[in-house]
């Protein structure tokens, strides 16, 4: 395993956490969990840009009063 991680370019801990959170899924599993990570990622880059928009408001009405 060590020979193919370095061919790779992964470390054996890498490969041995992939293993251990994807090993026992068959292809339609793992694809799903690749689209929930995907929309997850989505979900919070658009969470952090309404909190931005969200203190940016909070800002601008306190120097107002």
């Amino acid at each position: 395993v060590k020979d193919i991680c370095r061919e790779v370019g992964i470390s054996d801990a890498t490969f041995y956490n992939w293993k251990a959170k994807y090993g026992g899924m068959d292809v339609a599993e793992l694809k799903r969990t690749k689209e929930l990570e995907a929309e997850l990622s989505q979900y919070k880059k658009m969470y952090a840009e309404v909190s931005f928009q969200l203190e940016a408001a909070k800002a601008l009405i306190a120097k107002k009063f």
